[in-house]
């Protein structure tokens, strides 16, 4: 039997579309979400997300992985205390954790 992974944090990019009572403004077209999610790999992180978005009344439409906190680090991202603090709270709560949300509008 293989050995169960420890979790990681994984860095991930969504896009939500509008459906009602998605609360983001009248006239955004969609938003973009930056999260933090907990999971033994990236698909586990992926499936945790977009199941907890779709409770939550979103539509997520597409996820972008940007890989664990020392993959980011190998590539050459600097990454602050705050954001380091959201990914050790997403991996200590085995949490999804949305740090940002950006609406898109028509401008």
């Amino acid at each position: 039997m293989p050995e169960k992974r420890p979790p990681q944090v994984y860095t991930l990019l969504v896009e939500i579309g509008r459906k009602p009572g998605d609360g983001l403004p009248d006239d955004a077209t969609g938003a973009g979400l930056l999260v933090y999610a907990a999971g033994r790999d990236e698909a586990e992180a992926v499936r945790e997300t977009v199941a907890l978005l779709r409770q939550a009344d979103l539509a997520p439409l597409d996820v972008i992985g940007h890989g664990t906190l020392d993959e980011r680090l190998a590539a050459g991202e600097e990454i602050d205390e705050h954001e380091r603090a959201l990914m050790q709270r997403a991996l200590d709560e085995d949490a999804v954790i949305v740090a940002q949300m950006t609406p898109f509008t028509g401008d």
